[in-house]
């Protein structure tokens, strides 16, 4: 008779198989395919740790220190690894809230439970020395090595930048940041981030059950070492720079100076001023903050940022480009009329005459002449075309284009085209009598700062310009940037520029010159004053460059809602900038501190608008 069992026990024969071969092929899943699973048990076990290099230091011009690097702390955690912890004594080892605790570990949390991610950041050898021996208590938590940024003086703050933490569009856009990660959100810090922050390096440690490292995994055969950022050496003349803040740090404006046989720059600030150790570590947040919302702006680089109406130091580059195309000669003259308002000063008979007296009349006749040449009997036509003839050669002086300074966010200005016009009047409505203003550098004429320095560089140079630049060079190699060194040619006759040059130097010590007070015992100083009108009180501008021959410094100064015109302000300062350069030291002392304990700006906010001249 058959063991009525038989059947059974191969029916469990074939279920114990069928479990056997479900668990085999699940842990061969789990083991060998599932990344998931893989990644989970290596977390357990192993800690990926990111070894960040130090950042490139900068030096100014003089191979003075600028930027460097101090070390700190970041607290790293692993939510899932957070066991057994003391919230309270946690919280008080780290001088931090319950509800700040809570707040932070959710935030891990939504990154990741399995990975780490910063619990709190930039911790100072200080702060991580008073807990350090505790941590071993707090499983879950290690500490990341990492380098802040420190700037030797307080200087500078608009040239260099800042760092601060990627956001969702860095790492949309580079996948060699993660988060946490810095990067150069400003100035130099931006432009050469690519230099500054060097490569990244890994160090794997294998970690037991308490969270404590062990050893090196696989000896340290996976570990990559960082390579430190490249040092930048920059054309700033720090000391200069610190002069020129010194004697702005009450007003409103900017100074831009450049050596003009280089196009290498020695000054560039905005003010107000601050100090970019302000910008650094875990008070960054909040001093950012009372940075922004400061009524003056400090944040904001009026060097190369603001689009000013450049004002008279405009009519230099009228008189060139007039001169350039025959439709004045250098002893040309014309009456002093009533047209767009005459200075009080004779009639001027010659450009260089035009120049020194800053004559409105004689420049608006010039302007005429420039955009009505006669080569078209209908008048809209000959204007379009004068238009752009002018156009293209202020273009050439560097107006209306973003020059290639090696800082992000540079303006261009705007000198308007035909298709402008064509656009606000419509096409053959408008001729020379609808956009006289640009004449004397008002109407629809914009410039940036950086752009009336090179102007004067331009000058100083009797013709031509080297991108105006802040770094030399950078690396251990000293790599520089060709760009930098390309001759940018105005087209204009040299001769020319030398009218240009007698009349500026006129302005600063001829009979009727605008600016005597830009002035400095010993050395022929050549400028040009302006008066940009405005919102509130007038601009004070003025633009230099000395000594005469073989100049060595072109400045642009911008004094805003300071009211007195260019003469009485900005030109001055101008003066003070050129002596300390070229002198070392200021030997005019009272007339020095007059210039630097004055604020001639308007308050804010301003309360009167200037009415600008109608177009017809």
């Amino acid at each position: 008779m058959a063991d009525k069992y038989s059947n059974r026990s191969g029916t469990v024969k074939i279920i114990f198989l069928v479990v056997g071969v479900i668990f085999i092929a699940r842990l061969a899943t789990l083991q060998l395919f599932d990344k998931e699973y893989k990644e989970k048990a290596k977390n357990q076990s192993l800690r990926n740790i990111t070894q960040y290099p130090a950042r490139g230091l900068m030096y100014d011009r003089n191979g003075g220190l600028l930027v460097y690097n101090e070390a700190v702390y970041d607290l790293m955690v692993i939510p899932r690894m957070v066991k057994d912890l003391d919230t309270n004594y946690f919280c008080n080892a780290l001088g931090i809230s319950r509800e700040d605790f809570l707040a932070r570990m959710e935030k891990a949390y939504s990154y990741s439970p399995y990975s780490a991610s910063i619990f709190m950041k930039q911790i100072s050898k200080e702060e991580f020395g008073r807990w350090e021996n505790l941590l071993y208590k707090f499983k879950g938590f290690y500490i990341s090595k990492r380098t802040l940024r420190l700037y030797e003086r307080p200087i500078a703050a608009h040239v260099l930048g800042y760092v601060g933490e990627v956001n969702e569009h860095d790492l949309e856009e580079n996948p060699y940041y993660k988060r946490g990660d810095y990067i150069g959100k400003s100035g130099l810090e931006a432009s050469y981030e690519e230099q500054l922050r060097g490569v990244k390096g890994k160090k794997i440690m294998q970690v037991d059950v308490h969270n404590r490292e062990i050893g090196s995994y696989m000896h340290g055969q996976l570990d990559t070492m960082p390579l430190e950022g490249m040092n930048l050496y920059t054309t700033i003349d720090a000391d200069l720079q610190e002069y020129a803040e010194k004697v702005m740090a009450n007003k409103r404006g900017c100074i831009v100076a450049i050596e003009p046989a280089t196009g290498e720059v020695l000054t560039l600030l905005s003010a107000p001023c601050y100090d970019p150790n302000l910008l650094v570590g875990r008070i960054r947040g909040e001093n950012f903050v009372k940075l922004n919302e400061d009524i003056s702006k400090p944040l904001f680089n009026r060097a190369l940022q603001a689009q000013y109406p450049p004002g008279s130091i405009f009519k230099v580059a009228q008189a060139m480009i007039a001169l350039h195309l025959g439709v004045i000669t250098p002893s040309t003259g014309f009456v002093c009329d009533k047209v767009l308002g005459c200075h009080n000063h004779p009639s001027a008979h010659s450009v260089q005459e035009a120049i020194k007296m800053s004559c409105n009349p004689y420049f608006y006749y010039t302007y005429r002449r420039v955009i009505q040449q006669g080569r078209y009997k209908n008048i809209y036509k000959d204007s379009q075309y004068g238009l752009t003839v002018w156009h293209d050669y202020m273009n050439r002086f560097g107006f209306g284009t973003r020059l290639g300074l090696d800082l992000p966010n540079v303006k261009r200005g705007n000198i308007p085209d035909t298709a402008f016009y064509n656009k606000w009047y419509g096409k053959e409505r408008w001729a020379f009598t609808t956009i006289y203003s640009n004449s004397i550098g008002q109407g629809e004429v914009e410039v940036v700062p950086i752009q009336m320095a090179n102007l004067a560089a331009i000058v100083a140079n009797k013709g031509f310009f080297y991108t105006p630049h802040l770094v030399r060079y950078y690396g251990p190699d000293s790599i520089r940037n060709p760009e930098f060194y390309e001759r940018h040619e105005t087209g204009i006759e040299k001769e020319y520029f030398e009218i240009a040059q007698r009349g500026m130097y006129d302005v600063v010590h001829g009979a009727g010159g605008t600016a005597h007070k830009a002035d400095v015992p010993g050395i022929a100083v050549c400028g040009k004053t302006g008066t940009a009108e405005n919102y509130g009180n007038d601009h004070s501008v003025f633009i230099a460059f000395a000594p005469m021959e073989n100049p060595k410094i072109a400045v642009a100064v911008y004094v805003e809602n300071a009211q007195g015109g260019g003469g009485t302000w900005a030109a001055p300062i101008a003066s003070l900038i050129i002596e300390k350069y070229l002198k070392g030291e200021v030997e005019r002392k009272d007339f020095e501190h007059y210039y630097m304990e004055i604020n001639p700006c308007q308050k804010l906010p301003l309360t009167r608008r200037i009415k600008k001249p109608k177009k017809r």
